[in-house]
């Protein structure tokens, strides 16, 4: 998983103080005066810090603790723990896999069917409510080129259901590229986005739709004045269900006579996918900008 690490000024002028103390501090809120410990809403909870999704309302239960509490965290590589022996107790500290944020402690007291229970601080959290008609959270992985990464990304963390997102390299030889590296063209490297989706919110044909929407899938190695085998329009399946859904959902669309040139997307195996650098990730949210800029 891609690491995110910035200094105490760059969190400090991201967070707010309560959030600084908690999750770049080790901070503990107060039992039953924090914003999520009587919480019910159905939803995912995700870090304060960097946003990846770490807890869903499925697993949340009532400990009396006075704190928000999970039987089980929504991925085991989200969370990651150590040995807490701070003020003189014994205990396994949770943090954020990605960013290293601070989010409480887990215990062996918890209910079925794990008998964990994870103890958070609510500032070390955001929420993202889901339907109530949504069932139980379904994480899947689906990774598309379109051209200019920045706003493909941009234009998928808009849909209900997208948990996450992350820009980088993928579909070519080069191990550990940079962005300078696929620039030149040599690499094989696609610019690409992966999604990490709820499938009980969208399904994986609404992301093809979303995908076919956000680009000219007839440009061959381009998008624009974005040109290069970097540019190119790509499906990358992760399994034979998707490699199903993603060519019927293609040669719909070539038959649909939308487009008067063929589609030009390659559908192939998703390979290794190296996390571009973290001034690309979510680029046009911290520029604010609504659109992708050209000439990178």
């Amino acid at each position: 998983m891609r690491k995110i690490h910035k200094t105490d000024a760059e969190w400090q002028q991201q967070l707010t103080p309560e959030q600084f103390r908690i999750t770049r501090r080790k901070g503990t809120e107060p039992a039953f005066c924090s914003g999520f410990h009587d919480h019910k809403k159905p939803g995912i909870y995700s870090c304060a810090c960097c946003g990846l999704p770490l807890f869903s309302s499925d697993a949340k239960f009532n400990s009396g603790t006075g704190w928000p509490s999970f039987f089980s965290a929504i991925a085991p590589e989200h969370v990651a723990t150590r040995p807490d022996t701070s003020h003189g107790m014994q205990r396994t500290e949770i943090l954020c896999a990605r960013c290293d944020a601070h989010l409480g402690h887990v215990f062996n007291d918890g209910p079925p069917p794990t008998g964990l229970r994870y103890c958070l601080n609510s500032a070390a959290l955001t929420f993202k409510e889901k339907p109530a008609t949504a069932g139980p959270v379904k994480l899947a992985y689906a990774t598309f080129a379109a051209g200019c990464f920045w706003g493909v990304e941009a234009a998928f963390r808009k849909l209900p259901g997208v948990l996450d997102t992350e820009v980088g390299y993928t579909g070519g030889t080069t191990e550990r590229p940079t962005y300078k590296d696929v620039c030149r063209g040599d690499t094989g490297h696609a610019e690409a986005v992966r999604v990490l989706y709820d499938a009980a919110q969208i399904s994986y044909e609404q992301l093809l739709d979303a995908f076919w929407n956000m680009h000219d899938p007839t440009q061959v190695n381009r998008q624009g004045v974005d040109i290069g085998t970097q540019y190119r329009s790509a499906i990358f399946v992760h399994s034979p269900e998707q490699e199903r859904a993603a060519t019927a959902s293609k040669q719909a669309l070539q038959q649909s006579g939308r487009f008067k040139r063929p589609v030009a997307t390659q559908i192939v195996p998703a390979g290794p996918f190296w996390p571009a650098e973290e001034y690309h990730q979510r680029y046009l949210e911290k520029h604010r900008s609504a659109a992708c800029h050209m000439g990178k």
